[in-house]
């Protein structure tokens, strides 16, 4: 049987497995890291804000193995064996949204969470932020992204509470630790963690979270 794209585009990339601790370990074929009992291995998370706390959410492409036609943060994907956290998120931004943007890095989590009896995703997460600027252009890569939108931190908890399944796991595990950022990234993104920092969000968070983990299988890491 052919591969579907995703599929393809996964046979031929290599990603970092690690321990625990996020030490590298060695690398292995993305498919692989990606069958249901898929390798732990390193990932990253960006999510992009505007000036008013607006998020990019980005609903991944219909060719996707994984979490097809759902909607994401603003850009995931995985680490080259070269670059940070940081450096890789930085390279995918202008190769599935046709911009540049700075990121800071916030922390990161594991989590092991399967997608019907397709795959699963198996990661230790790095968390990235940053802001786009007013005069930014997103576009749509064929193949990775089929739809973008803004979307405020109220009108993404009345979502949730509706649909949260069709919002990716990893998406919600990293806005629900926000406030777990060292107090550097706390202060210098204040404003825009004031609407997504409170009671009600948090409880929607872990409200969405155990539909997806309800075995609670993730955590933050040190």
């Amino acid at each position: 049987m052919g591969l579907c794209s995703g599929e393809k585009e996964m046979s031929e990339e290599y990603l970092i497995l690690v321990d625990e601790k996020d030490n590298p370990i060695g690398t292995e074929e993305k498919i692989k890291c990606h069958l249901p009992n898929g390798l732990l291995h390193r990932a990253f998370t960006a999510l992009i804000f505007d000036k008013n706390g607006r998020l990019v959410l980005t609903k991944r492409a219909k060719e996707k193995m994984l979490w097809p036609n759902d909607w994401d943060g603003t850009v995931a994907s995985h680490p080259r064996e070269s670059e940070t956290y940081v450096s890789s998120g930085e390279r995918r931004m202008p190769e599935e949204l046709g911009i540049q943007c700075k990121l800071d890095y916030l922390f990161k989590f594991e989590y092991h969470v399967p997608y019907k009896d397709v795959g699963s995703e198996n990661e230790i997460c790095g968390t990235l932020i940053g802001i786009a600027d007013d005069s930014s252009q997103f576009r749509q890569i064929e193949e990775e992204i089929d739809e973008i939108k803004w979307i405020s931190a109220k009108d993404l908890l009345s979502e949730l509470k509706t649909n949260p399944k069709i919002y990716c796991p990893w998406m919600i595990i990293a806005l629900g630790l926000l406030d777990k950022s060292e107090k550097p990234m706390l202060e210098k993104y204040g404003n825009i963690f004031s609407t997504w920092m409170n009671n009600e969000m948090h409880e929607g968070f872990q409200q969405a979270i155990k539909v997806h983990l309800p075995d609670g299988n993730w955590r933050l890491v040190d």
